[in-house]
């Protein structure tokens, strides 16, 4: 599947309804709130969309812009293995294509879901974006630049005061990167103890 942000792709919006998000085993919703449900069903999008970096190679996170008129702009997700490109986490591609297809770099407007806390590259790069809203998944306990570690956008160094709503599918969002992460590690020691 070809992700808008990858840079041979130029076609948007994004077929969601071609992802998969019932292999996600997400539990129904704990409350109808309209908003609630809103932000849910985008970080589900994004979950999806992160399972395919992951059977790709990729560490499973992904990021999706929506615009004020609740419709796709961008939607990517990690790609450093295969851009060999340290920069290529799945919310800098995302804000790349925002902003191409907006024709602009603030996207005051826009909300960001990811599933992981952002890191501190990214956290600075979506307060540069003057982003209007960022929800995210899980908390980042080792690097994330959002709350768990850091708080880069309302640090004294922040130009732009960011919303920020954590925990949406917060436990859906940490085990599909547990379950990776440890298939990652017993493929590893699988092949450590294969003769040669």
């Amino acid at each position: 599947m070809i992700l808008p942000g990858d840079e041979d792709s130029n076609r948007l919006p994004l077929d969601i309804s071609a992802l998969d998000t019932a292999a996600l085993n997400i539990p129904p919703p704990a409350t109808g709130h309209p908003t609630y449900l809103r932000h849910r069903q985008w970080m589900m999008q994004a979950l999806a969309i992160a399972a395919t970096a992951g059977k790709s190679g990729e560490v499973p996170v992904a990021a999706i812009v929506v615009g004020p008129d609740q419709q796709i702009v961008a939607a990517a997700a990690n790609r450093k293995e295969r851009d060999c490109d340290p920069t290529a986490h799945a919310e800098v591609l995302a804000l790349r294509t925002a902003g191409r297809q907006l024709g602009n770099w603030h996207l005051n407007d826009c909300t960001l879901y990811v599933t992981l806390e952002p890191c501190m590259m990214c956290a600075g790069a979506i307060v540069q974006s003057r982003l209007g809203l960022l929800v995210y998944g899980a908390d980042d306990p080792n690097a994330g630049a959002i709350r768990s570690v850091l708080n880069l956008p309302d640090s004294a160094c922040s130009n732009h005061r960011l919303e920020v709503i954590g925990g949406i599918l917060e436990a859906p969002c940490r085990n599909q990167l547990r379950q990776w992460f440890q298939q990652r590690r017993q493929a590893k020691a699988k092949d450590e103890l294969r003769p040669d």
